[in-house]
């Protein structure tokens, strides 16, 4: 335990230590004390509540909408030849652009509202779920799909024994880097165009020249995508205990 938090403590120690030097003012440089009074200031007000939870609701909503639909996308051009000819030349393409790049286009298909982010979020967690499902299901051998053609297994069946339980472990890592590429995607659009969330409430601190308010900003953002990320790994972990018993 003490390896793991030795870098951290490193860093905030380094971190004091520069703030309280003097060598750039403390409005640049906030010592760790005023960020983390600005952090409980924000927290008891109500306003890190409000952001917080605006956030997650569009990560929520669009994460669950992306990765829907990229599972079934992947499956479909992994298990049908005509689907792979007509969407892979298109997804791969597409998913080489970051999703920030398409920002500017869906501001002005949504304007700012909740659903401009939700897209954006569902954008950038739709290409890593689909990607490990196609290449999850490309892996199966192909022995197992003859025998169940041969046993002429119906489609349900097919998908829920032979489908579900082989590409388990890789679909749960392609939905686990598309929900932290998600949440990043979120807090980077939040900053460019919101009126709420963790990303508008920094960018309305370095409006003010609050960088106290940016820290905190930071810290959250940085402790809420480490919660997400091992939250994953845990489902990842407990399914691929069910998969082997």
């Amino acid at each position: 335990m003490a390896i793991r938090i030795a870098p951290i403590a490193g860093i905030l120690i380094l971190w004091e230590i520069a703030a309280l030097s003097g060598i750039w003012p403390r409005q640049v440089l906030v010592p760790l004390e005023q960020v983390g009074a600005t952090l409980l200031a924000l927290a008891s007000d109500g306003e890190l509540a409000r952001h917080l939870s605006a956030s997650l609701y569009r990560l929520a909503s669009g994460f669950l909408v992306g990765s829907v639909i990229g599972v079934s996308t992947g499956a479909a051009m992994a298990l049908s030849r005509n689907v792979h000819r007509l969407l892979w030349p298109t997804f791969s393409c597409v998913r080489q652009v970051p999703v920030i790049a398409f920002i500017p286009l869906l501001i002005l298909f949504f304007d700012v509202e909740d659903s401009f982010k939700i897209v954006v979020v569902a954008m950038a967690s739709f290409f890593p779920s689909a990607l490990a499902t196609h290449d999850a299901v490309r892996d199966i051998p192909e022995s197992h799909r003859e025998v169940a053609r041969l046993y002429r297994m119906p489609t349900a069946p097919f998908l829920v024994r032979l489908i579900l339980p082989a590409t388990v472990p890789q679909v749960l890592t392609g939905l686990r880097l598309g929900l932290t590429r998600g949440w990043l995607s979120l807090v980077a659009a939040e900053l460019l165009a919101a009126d709420s969330g963790l990303g508008q409430m920094m960018e309305m601190g370095r409006q003010l020249f609050q960088i106290d308010v940016v820290l905190a900003g930071v810290f959250v953002t940085g402790l809420i995508g480490f919660l997400l990320d091992n939250s994953m790994v845990r489902v990842e972990r407990h399914l691929s205990r069910w998969r082997t018993a």
